[in-house]
């Protein structure tokens, strides 16, 4: 039958706890009272029927709800309980009825009592144990009980033995017993799982009781002067409730994690305790045998003692130098693994095409892939440890984007950059980031880049023959515009009401199709650098403002407020392009922005340079898209042109604009709901910074 994977502990309720303790107050009192001694005695020997009585019928309930494996257990401690109960019960009889020489037969129902509690814990399931653990229990059992032995020899058992009787070696066993079995369960206290470790520590001390208690009677009964009834009793009734309760709270079930029980848990405490103890007693009993005082016994236990120790000690240094073999087999296998694994990621980051690089949270190269070295005509590793933003990025380091994703984690794809090469060529790249994150937050980045200098080219010529294209478009259409707007006018006479709606679809068409030229074209000859721009000191508030009036009437047609928040900063920038840019943003976010909700206009500066947003409550961006919409009719849904209107090329235009002027624009998605547009434009520090409105 599988145990359980969890402990399922059977806590004594506190009424019982407090229960118990004012019981126990009670008997001592008591017995250390001046009652007559009969009444002592009879207080003594109910006090232990009722607590080995409770005992068994713990134990045998706990035998009845656990499972398989303690079972048994249970059944041998509550027999043992039973014994005990019987024992003490012939001892408080045959001693009020002043039967001294029948005692024997309860001392003997306690010693097996006492021996059956032994086979019982070797019972006990503690988890699987190798032979190496057994080993080590049995040789420290012998050296730790063997010098509390040593201790008990050279201090208590000659007073003992001053008066030897009949009884004499059932007096000096009960107690040694009693030792070894504490010792024996403390040591299973240090080894043991934490679900197990109060339940013992309880027994250990119950033992720890009935020792001191045995030593007691066996003085006092070596000397004629003990008897039932006297505070010694207190010491087995407190042991037999510090049993009780310690199986009352020791786990019905319990786990049986792999190679978890076998590890030694506490190896340095239980040595320094084992070795304390064996200190004390070798110089207690080298004392003793500079006395001459029969050293036979003595000298025969220390020698055990000191034996069991030598084992012990060779058995640990076989244990550690077998430790140490399997340690520096699993390193050597998990360095081999590691090397192994370092050259397949290497021979990948070698074998790409496109340059890969990666830096540490200060921004310094800590690698370069050789496709990435011959790009930028580098050497091997003459890069580590460089800044990468100053030996080979061109745009400002307010707008670094190493620097953006170290502070934020976020990744960027498919972002457009030019980088210096050894020759002072700039080579246009395409750029995609990720961060490199532990516990302790971003640690790195890793850049993938490429060299885009043919698909400019090929760019260029598809741009300048789209804009060919456009230009001897642009003169037909001017003569179609200006013909319908004859019809339209009644120059060949007046047309029918259908004819009129024809004429003005037509016209309609005709007028979109001159705004998407016109955008080709400027789009072209501002990529080109052929579109004059005339860079000026701008306030932010004043380009803004004025973006902000021109788009009032979109937005109230479509119920939706324009707000300027902040306006802060300085920039160097042509003003009417700028305003261009703000105009396209505001009114993408119009369109896509619910009735009723707010469009937000700020400007802020940002380390040299000025960033404004754009931010709307609509329905965002998806994430994959979030680059894709600056591209050339490109748009977030295939259906937004039939829906919303427009070319799909107002944000290309204003990516066109942001980069000639210097600048850097993106997109991202809010927390809650909606998008922010941000583009950078450089910041005019000999200029004043006003407040906005």
């Amino acid at each position: 039958m599988a145990e359980p994977a969890v402990s399922e502990r059977f806590q004594p309720p506190r009424t019982v706890l407090i229960a118990t303790v004012l019981a126990l107050i009670l008997v001592a009192l008591v017995l250390a009272s001046g009652l007559p001694q009969p009444v002592r005695r009879a207080t003594s020997g109910v006090a232990l029927l009722i607590s080995c009585s409770s005992l068994a019928t713990v134990c045998l309930v706990r035998s009845r709800r656990s499972q398989t494996g303690r079972r048994q257990a249970w059944a041998l401690f509550g027999a043992a309980a039973g014994a005990a109960a019987l024992g003490n019960a012939w001892l408080t009889v045959v001693d009020l009825a002043g039967l001294i020489e029948l005692s024997q037969v309860g001392d003997a129902l306690i010693l097996a009592s006492v021996a059956l509690i032994l086979v019982g814990l070797l019972a006990y399931p503690f988890g699987p144990r190798h032979l190496y653990d057994f080993v080590r229990l049995l040789l420290d059992t012998i050296v730790l009980g063997g010098s509390i032995l040593l201790i008990l020899s050279n201090t208590v058992l000659p007073r003992v033995a001053e008066h030897p009787t009949s009884g004499t070696i059932a007096l000096v066993l009960a107690p040694v017993i009693d030792i070894i079995m504490a010792t024996v369960i403390w040591l299973l206290v240090l080894r043991a799982r934490p679900a197990d470790r109060i339940g013992l520590a309880l027994t250990a001390a119950g033992f720890v009781l009935f020792s001191l208690s045995e030593i007691a009677a066996a003085i006092g009964r070596s000397h004629g002067a003990f008897s039932f009834g006297s505070v010694t009793d207190i010491g087995w009734i407190t042991g037999y409730a510090l049993l009780t309760i310690a199986i009352m709270w020791s786990p019905s079930t319990f786990p049986t994690p792999p190679d978890v029980d076998s590890i030694d848990r506490s190896p340095v405490v239980r040595s320094l305790v084992i070795f304390a103890v064996f200190m004390v007693a070798g110089w207690l009993s080298l004392n003793t045998m500079s006395r001459g005082t029969d050293p036979l016994t003595v000298l025969v236990l220390l020698a055990t003692v000191t034996v069991a120790i030598l084992v012990r000690q060779m058995l640990l240094l076989a244990d550690n130098d077998r430790l140490r073999a399997r340690l520096e087999q699993r390193v050597a296998e998990r360095s081999t693994e590691l090397a192994e694994v370092t050259q397949r990621t290497d021979l990948m980051v070698n074998s790409v095409e496109d340059g890969v690089y990666g830096v540490d949270s200060l921004g310094r190269v800590t690698f370069m892939n050789p496709a990435g070295d011959r790009l930028l005509g580098t050497r091997r590793n003459e890069l580590l440890g460089l800044p990468a933003h100053q030996r080979f990025h061109s745009h400002p380091p307010g707008d670094c984007y190493l620097r953006a994703i170290l502070h934020t984690g976020v990744a960027i794809t498919g972002i457009e950059d030019s980088y210096w090469t050894t020759d002072g060529r700039q080579v246009p790249v395409e750029v995609s980031a990720s961060p490199m994150t532990d516990s302790r937050g971003v640690r790195g980045v890793v850049v993938v880049f490429r060299d885009i200098t043919r698909r400019r080219e090929v760019d260029q010529l598809k741009n300048e023959f789209v804009s060919m294209v456009s230009h001897e478009l642009k003169t037909p259409l001017t003569a179609i515009r200006g013909s319908l707007g004859l019809l339209a006018g009644g120059a060949l006479g007046e047309l029918t009401p259908p004819a009129t709606r024809m004429v003005e679809i037509a016209v309609e068409s005709s007028e979109r199709l001159t705004r998407l030229i016109n955008e080709i074209l400027d789009m072209e000859r501002i990529e080109a650098g052929s579109l004059p721009m005339e860079i000026g000191s701008h306030a932010s508030a004043d380009l803004l403002g004025a973006a902000h009036d021109q788009v009032q009437v979109l937005a109230a047609d479509a119920e939706v407020g324009v707000l300027i928040e902040r306006a802060e900063g300085t920039v160097l920038a042509d003003a009417d392009r700028v305003v261009q840019t703000l105009i396209n943003l505001v009114g993408n976010a119009i369109k896509f922005s619910p009735p009723g909700s707010q469009v937000v206009m700020e400007a802020a500066p940002e380390d040299r340079m000025v960033a404004f947003r754009v931010i709307d409550q609509g329905r965002g961006i998806p994430a994959d898209r979030l680059n894709l919409i600056f591209e050339r009719f490109e748009q977030v849904d295939s259906s937004d042109a039939r829906d919303k209107g427009g070319t799909g090329l107002g944000l290309a235009i204003s990516r066109s604009i942001v980069h000639r002027l210097g600048g850097r624009i993106w997109a991202e998605n809010n927390p809650d709901r909606g998008s922010t547009f941000t583009f950078t434009l450089p910041a005019d520090s000999d200029g004043q910074v006003e407040d906005g409105r």
